[in-house]
C-alpha cells in the first residue's frame, strides 16, 4: 500500500552526496620543464596538506588546500520493498508480504547541498555534507489472494503521491592518485537524512570510483577535465515509521475500492471453503491439498483483516495514523556516470555529472570555489 511511499522518499535523498573533482597534477613533459623546475624550489605557503611543501617540490602542483561547494542534485530511482508489516491507529502489525504485490515503486529527489572540503593529505580529501531537499515517492501497489484452485488474482489495488522535506548531513573521504593530467578517486561518504514519518535519521553509504583525465586550455589556470566511473548506493534497510493515512493515500475512491475488496475476500473464502468440504478425509490428509488449504486461509485472513481495519481507519481519515516497518534496498547497487568540469582559475570550478543505466538516473550540477588554508 502507499505507506511505503513515505519510505521510498528516503531512498533518493541517500544520493545527495556529491564530491569535488579537483586533483593533485604531476607536472610532466619538456614543454612544462620551466613550471616543474620552479616548482622544486617555491616555498609552499599552506598548512595544508600535510606534507605540501615537499609534494610541490617534487613537481605535483598542487590545487587550493580548502573548498567550499554548492551542486543541485536531481535523481529518480526505483526501489524493492520486503518484509512490510501494516498496523492502524497504534493497532495490531500485519505482515503484508504473502499478498501485497508492488509495482514500480519509484522515487524522484531534488536538492541543494554545501559541501566544504580540506585537503588533508595531499592525496586525501575529507569533506562535509549538508542538505536540504524534497522527495516524491510514487507507489503502486495491490492485495493479492488465492481462490481454490490455488490462482492469485488482484482484489485491490492503490496508487499514492507523497511528498517530504528531507534534512542531510554527513562526513565523506577521497583518496586519489593523479599521474601526467589524469586521476583516479574513489570517493565514499556516509549520510543520516532527516525525514519527517521516521522514527529516526535514515542511514546511507555512497561509493562512487572515477577515473578521469585533465585538458589545458590556453588561458593560464584554466582546463576542461572529463570523466567516467560508477555510483554505488548502499542504504540502511530497517524502517519504522508513523505517519498520517490522509498524508499518502488518496482517498478519493478508496473507500470503494475497500469494499469491493471486503466482497472478493468473502467470495474467494467461500470458494475455498466449498472445495475444502467436497474432498474426502483422505483428500483433505494429502499434503498439497492440505498445503493448498492453509495457504489460501492465511492469505484471505490476511487481506480480510487489513482491509477491514482500512476500512475503520477510512471513517476517520483525517485523524487515522499508519504505523509501518519494512525492509527497502535500491533495485539496483550500481548505476553509470559520466562528469566534466571547467575550472576558470584556481579559485573556481563548475561542475556537471550524470548518471544513468540500470534503475536510477541522476543529474549534478555544481560550483566550487576553493582557498588556501
Amino acid at each position: 500500500m502507499k505507506y511505503n511511499t513515505l519510505i521510498s522518499a528516503i531512498f533518493l535523498i541517500f544520493s545527495l552526496q556529491i564530491s569535488g573533482q579537483v586533483y593533485t597534477e604531476k607536472i610532466v613533459g619538456e614543454k612544462n620543464k620551466e613550471l616543474k623546475d620552479s616548482l622544486k624550489v617555491e616555498k609552499y605557503p599552506y598548512a595544508l596538506p600535510i606534507w605540501g611543501e615537499k609534494v610541490a617540490q617534487k613537481g605535483y602542483k598542487l590545487p587550493y588546500s580548502a573548498g567550499l561547494s554548492i551542486n543541485y542534485f536531481w535523481q529518480d530511482s526505483e526501489i524493492v520493498i520486503s518484509d512490510l508489516e501494516i498496523g492502524f491507529n497504534n493497532g495490531p502489525k500485519y505482515n503484508l508480504d504473502e499478498i501485497v504485490r508492488f509495482d514500480k515503486s519509484s522515487v524522484e529527489a531534488a536538492a541543494v547541498t554545501i559541501r566544504p572540503d580540506v585537503w588533508l593529505l595531499p592525496f586525501l580529501n575529507v569533506y562535509g555534507i549538508f542538505g536540504k531537499g524534497k522527495s516524491t515517492t510514487k507507489i503502486n501497489a495491490g492485495i493479492w489472494v488465492p481462490d481454490a484452485d490455488n490462482n492469485w488474482s488482484e482484489i485491490a489495488n492503490f496508487s499514492t503521491r507523497a511528498n517530504f522535506d528531507v534534512t542531510t548531513f554527513g562526513l565523506g573521504l577521497t583518496p586519489t592518485i593523479g599521474i601526467a593530467g589524469g586521476w583516479f578517486a574513489l570517493d565514499m561518504n556516509m549520510s543520516w537524512s532527516d525525514v519527517s514519518g521516521l522514527e529516526k535519521p535514515a542511514f546511507s553509504y555512497i561509493f562512487g570510483p572515477r577515473l578521469g583525465k585533465t585538458f589545458k586550455l590556453n588561458k593560464p589556470e584554466q582546463n576542461i577535465a572529463v570523466w567516467v566511473g560508477g555510483f554505488r548506493v548502499h542504504i540502511g534497510g530497517d524502517t519504522d515509521g508513523n505517519i498520517n493515512l490522509s498524508d499518502i493515500l488518496q482517498l478519493d475512491g478508496a473507500q470503494q475500492k475497500v469494499d469491493n475488496g471486503i466482497e472478493k475476500v468473502a467470495e474467494n473464502q467461500t470458494k475455498v471453503d466449498n472445495w475444502w468440504n467436497s474432498l474426502t478425509p483422505a483428500q483433505q490428509a494429502n499434503p498439497v491439498n492440505n498445503a493448498k488449504h492453509n495457504t489460501a486461509n492465511r492469505a484471505l485472513e490476511s487481506a480480510g483483516n487489513i482491509l477491514t481495519t482500512l476500512d475503520g481507519a477510512l471513517s476517520t481519515a483525517g485523524s487515522s495514523t499508519i504505523q509501518y516497518s519494512l525492509q527497502k534496498a535500491p533495485k539496483d547497487m550500481w548505476n553509470f556516470i559520466v562528469g566534466s568540469q571547467f575550472q576558470y582559475n584556481k579559485h573556481f570550478m563548475f561542475r556537471v555529472e550524470a548518471g544513468f543505466l540500470g534503475s536510477r538516473t541522476q543529474f549534478l550540477g555544481g560550483l566550487q570555489y576553493r582557498f588556501g588554508l
